[in-house]
């Protein structure tokens, strides 16, 4: 899939600029699709030229114009179109998995210190997901904003992302304390033969 799908369902929130459609895909999108601003300047662009998108210029005082953008007609159509479409398999290419494939010839103080680093940053995103949940949820229990919110998609988006990271926190767990037991059991074997060697 191109970034196009990404910014006409992005748009679905309503009018935007360009700098507010990076600040949505920051919030509500990038837990399943990566994008530079300028990635979706570029593709503003070619979606307005293919009459997707419609642009509008909003003159601003001691500042430079902004272009105001929503889906047109033809974007909706086509994006509707998409939803029907059999989405491609999902592709995954993880250099540290790459790292914990060869582990038992590698660096293990490194690679553990991956999976920590891993760890982290999957918990800074759960606290940072968690933020957005309640921001969607308004008050609301999740059952209320599941049966009556106007618009659902993004919350089931967000409820993908937080599995994923949920996942991540509890594989790099598990997998530290196996990569510490091995070790423990490893300077035990080691220090057993050392002492049987000396004797």
């Amino acid at each position: 899939m191109s970034l196009k799908y990404a910014v006409l369902a992005s748009l679905l929130e309503g009018e935007a600029s360009g700098y507010d459609l990076a600040k949505i895909f920051d919030v509500s999108v990038s837990n399943f699709w990566a994008a530079t601003p300028q990635q979706l300047y570029r593709e503003l662009d070619r979606l307005a030229a293919e009459g997707l998108i419609d642009a509008r210029v909003v003159p601003q005082e001691r500042r430079p114009n902004k272009r105001m953008f929503t889906l047109s007609a033809e974007g909706h159509a086509d994006l509707a179109a998409f939803t029907a479409r059999r989405p491609k398999p999902l592709a995954l290419r993880d250099e540290l998995m790459v790292k914990v494939q060869a582990v038992d010839v590698g660096d293990l103080d490194a690679v553990r210190a991956h999976i920590e680093e891993r760890v982290s940053w999957a918990q800074g995103r759960l606290a940072r997901y968690e933020r957005i949940r309640q921001h969607l949820l308004g008050g609301r229990t999740e059952e209320e904003f599941l049966e009556v919110g106007e618009r659902i998609g993004p919350y089931l988006t967000l409820m993908a992302g937080i599995g994923f990271e949920e996942g991540n926190v509890d594989w790099g767990r598990r997998v530290l304390g196996i990569l510490e037991r091995r070790a423990a059991r490893a300077a035990q074997s080691s220090s057993g033969s050392a002492s049987g060697a000396r004797s």
